[in-house]
């Protein structure tokens, strides 16, 4: 059994995955309420990628010393406090410029939870801690991207973000109570910073992040105002649409961390790679709210998944080199949504 310690950690993931993707969950509202078009609102989401892109490398070198229970528990106060003064901005450049200090607390969380949850398992149950903790991830997209979508459909986005201001503190508290004290990743050194980097395997492995984050968010950012436009979806058919695609993110997810340690972590990101190319693929054919259902279920499989596998492969490749590597990955699927 996993320690009941990884519990917070998937949990932190899953208030870091909603409050990432409230943004495009309430495009719309975003739009209309700050009087911008959908095309500059969903400028929040690559300035917000550009940040935790430069930001999940650049800071696991400056919180390398932390204790991860105390430095956990603050990420979580900061987005927290971020998403409350988000709520109080009149205008869209307010908005923007804090949401980018909001958006370094998922640049410090993600990689370095994954990092720990690696240290607080044996060797052989590493990739399953790893995917487990991501799952919070998945849970997001099934739970929390439509909870935030629908809240902010009804009662505007700054309720949205009063939401996810609410569960960071629950979230902050729960790290602190559960997480034990004194777990420190070794810092790694500027010469480990160089293997890393001058690694082909490991660089190579945070490519295929980066150009499938590209490839999926040129739809995902979007994809509120275009189900608008195109098929004229209701606030709660749009819920209900991005529940489904979460519900089938977190299948993928759950088949992933069930068979990861069997398959091998780089089959599965062939495997989860291939499902998402399929639906991008087969989407010009989605004319009604049903078809795009159904053409959602291999992307939705894949999605979350293969971030789970790329992580896991990543620890697997060089343990050691994992909190960069990780942190990296981390860049590349930011690097990836800015593209896109």
């Amino acid at each position: 059994a996993l320690p009941a310690a990884l519990w917070p950690l998937l949990a932190g993931n899953f208030v870091i995955g909603t409050g990432v993707m409230v943004v495009p969950g309430t495009l719309n509202e975003l739009s209309l309420s700050l009087q911008v078009s959908p095309a500059t609102a969903g400028q929040l989401i690559t300035a917000g990628a550009i940040v935790m892109c430069l930001g999940a490398p650049l800071l696991a070198a400056v919180v390398a010393g932390w204790d991860r229970r105390l430095l956990l528990a603050c990420t979580m106060l900061w987005y927290a406090a971020g998403h409350l003064v988000a709520m109080l901005m009149p205008s869209f450049g307010g908005l923007l410029i804090v949401r980018m200090l909001t958006v370094i607390a998922p640049a410090v969380f993600t990689p370095q939870a994954a990092a720990c949850a690696g240290l607080l398992v044996p060797q052989a149950q590493r990739g399953r801690a790893v995917t487990f903790v991501f799952l919070g991830w998945s849970m997001a997209s099934v739970l929390g991207l439509p909870i935030g979508a629908l809240v902010g459909g009804h009662y505007g986005w700054r309720a949205a973000f009063a939401l996810i201001a609410l569960l960071s503190t629950g979230s902050a508290v729960w790290i602190w109570l559960m997480l034990p004290r004194g777990i420190r990743p070794a810092a790694l050194s500027r010469e480990a910073w160089g293997r890393v980097l001058r690694s082909p395997l490991l660089m190579g492995v945070v490519s295929v992040t980066a150009l499938q984050g590209a490839g999926q968010f040129v739809l995902f950012s979007y994809f509120a105002p275009i189900l608008k436009q195109t098929l004229d979806a209701s606030s709660t058919q749009m819920g209900l649409i991005w529940a489904w695609f979460g519900l089938c993110g977190l299948a993928g997810n759950m088949l992933v961390s069930r068979s990861i340690d069997r398959v091998g972590a780089a089959r599965m990101v062939f495997i989860t790679t291939s499902l998402i190319a399929l639906s991008l693929l087969l989407w010009p054919l989605a004319t009604t709210l049903a078809g795009v259902a159904l053409i959602m279920v291999p992307w939705g499989l894949g999605c979350f998944a293969a971030n789970s596998a790329q992580q896991a492969r990543l620890v697997s490749l060089s343990p050691a080199l994992a909190p960069g590597s990780v942190a990296l990955n981390s860049s590349g699927i930011y690097v990836g949504q800015a593209v896109g």
